[in-house]
């Protein structure tokens, strides 16, 4: 018979872990007015782990990794859905897309599915002044229009103006003409307002912790910046860290073949950029040709840079205000992104490639020491200067971890009662949280000890689901309204494999039935980590499935 989601989500992880650790409370209990910490929380659109401090030998991101090295790193963190809009509603409620039941753009979780609590809202409540720049919630109806104001937000949430230029035509093409293009590095002069909305962003949160350093309560700001997100719309300087001679393609740019066809993502959103169209490209399995390849690649990883110095001027200003002493600081994406492995590009999958995300915590005076006066941890590091030198993770824990733990996670580390686990089901309850709690991995007290954090990653899982309308690639593959899904693929990542079973899905009951199975997948990752080789078929594996299902 069919079960909702998240019961079987419930059995499934019953049958693969032995013991599940006890949510872990906080050992203070300090209110919000005596001397509670604030908290930076940045928020990176399709951001996946292309960074030196994830291991990445081309990508130049100086401040991103200096944070890294003063905070700690979770080398395994997974997205619950890789799009925009439901994963961030996942995240920022501590809620499973299961939950919310938002799978596209098309709903508020509020009126559609329960009215949740969220993590500002809870900061709220608990005397922080909260406060939103730029891409936090996703626009639109999934936030009501409002980024979820006024239950989140102390007062009205900051969009940069410049934002309304990032689909238009602002992109000069070989021809002099401008274009909606998806390669659009630009003279930053030249583009409307002479500004691009991720700089507005730094400057406006700048702008407000320069106002709360003067005040007495303590602050909760989450900045939201849009880059790597497409349009590659980008100071055009960053280009020159990356020559196209210099760029290799994905190790693995075929559409592998024990693929089904229910799990490919068609990137159609790519497709519909003028430069991209221009390109004629066959639907739905492509490819894109070599050199322009190259060309998206150069381009995101010159976005990655891009984003860097902006991360680089916030936290330096952080550090100015001498607010670093006394601020937690949370690093995160919402999901990762496609840059041709698999013959992919975008997101929209349940791959590692697309929900892998860098996840890192910064505690003043627990994962690094307190700055002694006058020190800085975050002065700006120009990833120009070739001759910077790499830093390296201050702590990391190699743990699969989900990032519905970020709502119990930062309301422990500020010194607020963790929210209590839901209970199944929890549509009627407005505060409680479905992530686990990551407080125990900060459980560590001499600087010289060992900095890589092991626990148990044997006993540790992170889930995904990705909808599809149909058993092919169609037009709406990627981004299906809940009207015209009739599939979910549910995808569990351990550290020793990736399986994913693609179910019949009823939009109307938001009922997956596990009984009607279109496809499967079945990756081991110590011997195959790109997850080309599905062996899902191969009846030497039969016996390891069958212990799978419930």
């Amino acid at each position: 018979m069919p079960l909702t989601p998240p019961a079987w989500l419930l059995l499934w992880l019953s049958l693969l872990l032995s013991s599940v650790c006890p949510a872990l409370k906080t050992a203070a209990q300090a209110s919000a007015s005596t001397g509670a910490l604030n908290v930076l929380l940045i928020i990176v659109d399709d951001l996946r782990p292309s960074l030196g401090c994830y291991g990445d030998k081309i990508v130049r991101s100086p401040n991103i990794d200096q944070l890294a090295a003063h905070s700690l790193l979770f080398q395994n963190a997974f997205a619950q859905q890789a799009v925009c809009a439901p994963s961030r509603v996942s995240f920022l409620t501590g809620r499973r897309p299961d939950t919310t039941r938002l799978y596209d753009f098309n709903s508020y979780w509020r009126s559609h599915s329960g009215n949740f609590s969220t993590i500002p809202q809870y900061f709220k409540e608990n005397g922080y002044v909260t406060m939103s720049v730029g891409k936090v919630f996703h626009p639109g109806i999934s936030s009501n229009y409002s980024d979820d104001s006024p239950y989140s937000w102390s007062f009205l949430p900051y969009h940069p103006s410049s934002e309304k230029y990032e689909n238009t035509k602002t992109c000069r093409g070989q021809d002099g003409e401008l274009h909606a293009n998806l390669l659009c590095p630009v003279d930053v002069k030249d583009v409307p307002e002479g500004t691009l909305p991720d700089i507005q962003s730094t400057e406006e949160a700048i702008r407000l912790l320069e106002k709360m350093k003067t005040l007495s309560s303590p602050f909760f700001l989450a900045i939201g910046y849009h880059k790597p997100h497409i349009p590659f719309r980008y100071p055009k300087e960053f280009q020159k860290l990356y020559p196209l001679e210099n760029i290799t393609l994905a190790p693995d740019p075929q559409v592998p073949g024990g693929l089904p066809p229910v799990a490919y993502n068609p990137w159609m959103d790519i497709r519909q950029r003028e430069d991209v169209k221009a390109l004629n490209i066959s639907v739905p399995y492509g490819p894109i040709p070599v050199d322009f390849q190259q060309k998206i690649r150069q381009s995101y990883f010159a976005s990655v840079s891009y984003l860097d110095t902006q991360v680089g001027h916030l936290l330096g200003a952080l550090d100015d205000l001498e607010l670093a002493n006394r601020t937690i600081i949370a690093f995160m994406s919402d999901h990762g992104w496609s840059l041709g492995e698999h013959g992919e590009w975008a997101k929209y999958s349940n791959f590692d490639v697309t929900t892998r995300v860098p996840l890192m915590f910064y505690v003043p005076g627990k994962t690094a020491p307190l700055p002694e006066a006058g020190q800085k941890l975050f002065p700006y590091r120009d990833p120009f200067d070739l001759a910077s030198q790499w830093m390296a993770p201050g702590r990391q824990s190699w743990d699969l971890v989900e990032l519905m733990s970020l709502f119990p996670t930062l309301a422990g580390l500020a010194g607020l009662q963790v929210p209590p686990r839901c209970p199944i089901p929890s549509f009627h309850i407005e505060l409680c949280r479905e992530g686990q709690s990551l407080l125990n991995h900060f459980r560590f007290h001499d600087w010289e000890e060992d900095p890589h954090l092991h626990g148990n990653p044997h006993e540790s899982v992170a889930y995904s689901q990705y909808p599809r309308p149909a058993d092919s690639p169609q037009w709406n593959s990627d981004k299906p309204s809940l009207k015209d899904i009739k599939i979910m693929g549910y995808s569990i990542r351990t550290i020793d494999y990736r399986y994913t079973v693609w179910v019949g899905f009823n939009p109307d009951e938001f009922l997956a039935n596990f009984t009607d199975i279109h496809a499967g997948e079945l990756y081991f990752v110590d011997s195959d980590p790109l997850q080309d080789h599905n062996v899902y078929n191969d009846s030497q594996h039969r016996e390891f499935l069958q212990s799978l299902i419930p």
